[in-house]
């Protein structure tokens, strides 16, 4: 007799989505041959960049307010909505809690393996998916497809062609290409009719026109206690000067509709509260005591503590009629305007949007027009803010995706 042949399953890239997919397939259909492939010569370097200063893997909103996480993913809510249900904070703590992975909730909510890295998840993962006969082809980028259908990777030893029932690309967004994710897919997928979005970067820095002297003493230091907000949306926190604008966790959290005015209006002025604990009247009322013979700088740094970088930062943004004001330099500190004229690089960004167009795939994250050819994580077109979603969101698409590639080959 003729051995059953076991179908196939090719998973490219081993990232969030990718190791989760293989992890679930794995789990739940033993009777499935599961390829992960990778261009890099180790897996998920992206996860591994990410966890040096901490793996935020997801925010604990997930479980105390789900509408509200939910929210956190702006136009692609309806996307993710299913996945999360399916696949949200709780069970990520669950399936984290099986690799013998405890979590801990940090500042603002955020979720962090105890260990705050994210090699030991990746070891455990990694060894639970050779367990269970899973293979990881390393130094395997892919080219696309031959005129038979079989896909096609170059590797140290030349191009080798692979023939799968259902392949899954979850090779991400093109941010960070030295970790791998280069967007060259991109003409692949359009020469194959897939509706693609062009990529832009996501949680990302802006370039701001410094005076020059501003610039140069200033650069890697962080505004502290701030309140930034543009059109309907405010943060609070810390962000960092550059020597071409800003950047830091409130910039990222603004960084889409800021993005979105610059695209359609060639700048976005950022508003900042440097003193979002007090009033306008009462900056005003401090500032309008006599000074006397001091000078302003000094006046000013006696009565409202307006010294060092949030100084500088007033003096380069507000003109002198304001500043010899108090009313209007009251109103100034409360909402100082920083014109915002571009975007930093995609390669800097933290993530992308853009990317396949969603409405290219069906329920299960399968491409329409190619049955058994499913599509998930960065490189699909939708955006989160960092804070523990955007991972979330690429591991509960994952899970979907390959709940979808068990469907497609039952």
């Amino acid at each position: 007799m003729t051995a059953h042949r076991k179908k196939q399953v090719a998973i490219i890239g081993a990232g969030a989505a990718g190791l989760m997919a293989a992890d679930r397939l794995s789990s739940e259909r033993p009777d499935l041959a599961i390829t992960l492939y990778d261009a890099m010569p180790s897996p998920a370097r992206k996860i591994l960049m990410a966890g040096k200063s901490g793996l935020n893997i997801s925010h604990q909103s997930g479980i105390d307010a789900p509408e509200r996480f939910l929210a956190r993913y702006g136009k692609a809510a309806g996307f993710m909505g299913p996945m999360l249900d399916r696949f949200g904070t709780a069970e990520l703590i669950t399936w984290m809690e099986g690799l013998g992975q405890t979590l801990f909730v940090g500042s603002s909510g955020r979720l962090f393996p105890s260990t705050m890295k994210a090699s030991p998840l990746l070891r455990s993962l990694l060894t639970r998916l050779d367990g269970r006969g899973v293979a990881l082809c390393a130094r395997h980028r892919w080219s696309g497809w031959d005129n038979d259908g079989a896909l096609l990777f170059a590797t140290p030893q030349g191009q080798k062609a692979v023939r799968a029932d259902a392949t899954l690309l979850s090779l991400g967004g093109p941010s960070w290409p030295r970790l791998g994710t280069d967007g060259d897919f991109v003409d692949v997928l359009q020469a194959r009719g897939l509706a693609m979005r062009a990529f832009r970067p996501a949680n990302c820095g802006f370039d701001a026109n410094w005076p020059e002297a501003f610039a140069e003493q200033w650069a890697g230091q962080p505004v502290k206690s701030v309140r930034l907000s543009f059109g309907d949306n405010e943060v609070t926190g810390d962000f960092i000067i550059t020597r071409h604008g800003i950047e830091g966790g409130p910039v990222y959290g603004l960084s889409a509709s800021l993005r979105d005015a610059i695209e359609q209006d060639g700048q976005a002025t950022l508003l900042i509260d440097l003193r979002p604990n007090q009033s306008d009247d009462q900056l005003a009322a401090k500032m309008s005591r006599p000074r006397g013979k001091q000078s302003l700088s000094n006046h000013l740094r006696k009565t409202i503590h307006l010294q060092g970088l949030q100084a500088a930062l007033v003096k380069a943004l507000v003109d002198r009629e304001t500043m010899q004001d108090p009313q209007k330099l009251a109103r100034s500190l409360k909402a100082l305007p920083l014109p915002l004229v571009r975007t930093r690089p995609m390669a800097e960004a933290i993530s992308t949007a853009g990317g396949v167009a969603l409405d290219a795939l069906d329920a299960s994250l399968m491409v329409r027009s190619q049955p058994g050819l499913f599509v998930a994580g960065e490189m699909l077109d939708w955006e989160a803010p960092t804070g523990g979603y955007l991972l979330t969101a690429c591991l509960s698409q994952g899970r979907w995706a390959a709940d979808g590639i068990a469907s497609y080959l039952a």
